[in-house]
Formats: C-alpha cells, structure tokens, sequence
C-alpha cells in the first residue's frame, strides 16, 4: 500500500482546525475540549429506540445509516467538541474470518484460540474490503457532523483485541496471559497480525475523513513490566510505526487504561500523540509521566453522571483543575455507563463551556 500523508490539512477544507485538534497539536486551550467515551449509546433514549431497527449489534455497526445517527444525536443534545465513529474494537477480528457476536447484557463473545492447536486467520487483505461500511459511516459522518467537530476513528489496540480473540471473551485476563507465557510464538504471530490488520483499518478511516484516532488498550491492567513490553510496548510501538509508514500523520490518543505506573513508558516509548488517562490514575503523575507539551485526555469517573448534583459538580471541577496549564482534553476514565442520566452530562457539559 502506498504511502500518501493522510493529515487534517489535506482531509478537509475547513478555515481552522477543530478545537480539540488544536490541543492534541499541543495548545492549551480555555475552556478545554470535551468529548465522552461511549457518548453514542445506551444512556440516550434515542438511541436504545434507534437500537431495535438491527437484527444485532454488528449489524448496526455494519450499517451507515444507523451508525450515522448514533454519532449525531450526542451532538444534536450537547455541545461536545468531537464526534466518534460509532463501531466496535472486534470488527477487525471479525473481518479476519474469526466469527464474533453479541450476547445481550452480557458482552462480546469470540470463538476463543485458546486450546486450538493451529491459530488461522484469513488474510489482513480482506480487512479493508470487508469493513467498506465502516468507512462509508466515516464518510457521510465527514459530510454531515458540524465543521467545527473533530471527527475521530478508532480501533482496539493489538493486546486488547488478541485477549479477546485467545479467551473468546473480555472479563479476568488470565487465560490470555497465561496464554502469552505458554506460547509465546503464537501469540507474537497473533499480535504481528493485529498490528498490520489494525493499520490498514486506521488508515481506511483517514482516508474516509477521520481527523484524529484512538486506540483503545482496554485490557493493559494487571501486566508485569516485561509482559507489559512485550505485549502493549513493543505492537503499540509497532503499529504506530506502520501507521506513519502508511501515510497516517493525523494525531492519535493512546489510552491504556489500567496501565498504572507503566503509564510513562507508554507515552514516551509508542508515539502515540496524546495519552488518555484513566480514572485511577493522578492526574500529577500523568503530567509528570507523559513527555512535555503531550496533550492529556480524561479523567472524570463516570459514576459521577449517574450521581449528578454537588458530587459531579465538584468531580468536574477537580478535573478542570487538575489538568490546567497543559493541553487538556476533558473525557472521562472510562465510558460512560447505561446508568447515566443524559441531564447530568448536559450540566457537566455547561460546566466545562463556562470554565
């Protein structure tokens, strides 16, 4: 594939860079950007209506038009500064051939590598080809989000979708790292996979009109510093190697949530442009720990949009405070719950705007 430089001047014509671009570029701005995690989804009315017209989860992600209005009506309720492509981080998998469903309030389930002799993936040049819906949302999403909302694309980071791939599920990461210690040559090849599906798959939304990227390293929690090189460290380092190869040269976040004191080594040692924070993690050590001038993005705990009140208020307010003087990104540790009540983010929302 060649290697065309995909950045936010050449995606789009707009007279000024979104605001949160601004900051993943490193300016601080006041009031900071304000985007949530998980911001299309089950806490909106709307869109548990929207929900009912797809057979199943993957279906309506696989199709543009009800993907397209999961990521307005956010917008349409709130003034947040960027809008996320609404898909799952096991799209990849599922376009590598490894069948992949949905068990209603229950989670994502796989058909688990583990204790399969022979792991077999069909070929990463079906990837682009089989996920053409996703970036057909992206390019309508380009099309019909307000100019000034930045537009990101993301993917499951390589280790995060390799555990589900190996357990055929998420929860406790054990059988996964068990996995990594026993077979450790599978599991390289497994990541290696990953790494160059997962470049394709971000360079396809660049290429359809995303201005910033995310990878999700949900499962980076519980990892021993050399099991954390080798399996966060060394594919994120490579991925982002690929990605620059390929062209990609808009900003992308890294969130390795759970990461904790190796939270460091991941902003300055994978190349990734911003570093998410998550909800345990000191916003101090976080500035302290990233490279200097790295925008930061996080860290409210969610809960606090199911409380509401004097309690979110405050949380809100510490947040602000915690990041002030460096380029923020205000989000939250983790995504937002089903139990979120939509007033609460509006009010959290106004806070923010009124600095």
């Amino acid at each position: 594939m060649t290697a065309t430089v995909l950045d936010a001047s050449t995606l789009s014509v707009r007279t000024a860079a979104p605001v949160m671009i601004r900051v993943l570029n490193g300016e601080r701005v006041d009031p900071p950007p304000v985007w949530i995690m998980r911001q299309a989804g089950r806490y909106l009315p709307e869109y548990r209506q929207l929900r009912t017209k797809a057979k199943d989860f993957l279906s309506f992600c696989y199709t543009p038009d009800l993907a397209v209005e999961a990521v307005l009506q956010p917008l349409r309720r709130f003034d947040l500064d960027a809008a996320i492509l609404f898909s799952d981080i096991l799209v990849v998998p599922d376009a590598l051939g490894r069948k992949v469903w949905f068990v209603e309030g229950t989670g994502p389930r796989l058909e688990p590598l583990a204790g399969l002799e022979h792991w077999r993936f069909g070929d990463v040049d079906r990837v682009v080809p089989f996920l053409a819906p996703v970036y057909e949302t992206v390019r309508r999403l380009r099309a019909e989000a307000p100019s000034d909302k930045a537009l990101i694309g993301f993917a499951g980071a390589p280790w995060t979708v390799a555990t589900y791939m190996i357990q055929g599920k998420g929860g406790d990461k054990d059988l996964a790292r068990r996995t990594a210690y026993e077979r450790p040559a599978d599991v390289d090849a497994l990541l290696a996979v990953l790494v160059e599906a997962t470049a394709r798959h971000l360079q396809a939304q660049v290429e359809a009109g995303a201005d910033c990227l995310q990878l999700f390293e949900s499962w980076a929690e519980g990892l021993s510093e050399p099991l954390f090189e080798r399996m966060i460290l060394s594919p994120t380092k490579a991925l982002m190697a690929r990605l620059r190869a390929l062209g990609v040269g808009v900003p992308v976040v890294g969130f390795p949530r759970g990461s904790g004191a190796l939270i460091g080594r991941y902003a300055r040692e994978t190349g990734v442009t911003a570093l998410g924070v998550d909800t345990q993690t000191p916003a101090a050590f976080a500035r302290a720990e990233a490279p200097v001038g790295m925008a930061l993005q996080g860290a409210l705990d969610p809960m606090l949009l199911v409380c509401g009140g004097a309690a979110l208020e405050a949380g809100a307010r510490q947040v602000i405070e915690a990041f002030r003087g460096s380029p923020h990104i205000f989000n939250l540790g983790h995504g937002i719950t089903p139990e979120a009540k939509p007033e609460h983010l509006a009010t959290l929302v106004d806070l923010i705007k009124r600095g």
